[in-house]
């Protein structure tokens, strides 16, 4: 059935989102952990997303407009570490310091995770509407059979 489908979707998103968010609250608790397990400070992580049939190029779309393209949702392709350059902070005291004083911080920035933060909050909600909306359909769709 059609709406079956739009629930998987829906329901991706979710997924998809809530570990967005868990990941991002992971960034957060460690941006100032300067020393993990392998010693290094820690790297901030990032969610890459994937449509659920692969990467269809829209020119397909497209060509095949004719036919019922239903999307399958949203899956986590991985979770990858940002490359971005490590903060360096004087902090001569710090037990991590470099022998000029320098301690290598975590490449999060606050800021910038608490905007990640709302953008994966308001498509959660988004998924929310959508699987709501869909189920409201589906309940007036056997009404009209009363």
């Amino acid at each position: 059935m059609g709406f079956l489908n739009s629930i998987n979707v829906s329901a991706s998103g979710l997924t998809a989102e809530k570990l967005r968010m868990d990941v991002i609250s992971k960034n957060i608790a460690n941006a100032n952990t300067t020393r993990t397990a392998n010693g290094t400070p820690y790297r901030r992580q990032v969610v890459v997303f994937e449509g659920a049939n692969g990467n269809v190029p829209f020119s397909q779309y497209l060509s095949d407009a004719s036919k019922s393209m239903i999307g399958g949702g949203v899956k986590v392709k991985s979770i990858a570490e940002d490359q971005t350059p490590l903060k360096l902070v004087y902090e001569p005291g710090h037990p991590d310091a470099d022998e000029n004083g320098y301690v290598k911080m975590p490449n999060v920035d606050i800021m910038t995770e608490m905007v990640n933060m709302i953008t994966a909050s308001r498509a959660y909600e988004a998924n929310v509407t959508a699987l709501n909306t869909t189920k409201s359909i589906a309940m007036k769709a056997l009404e009209i059979g009363r």
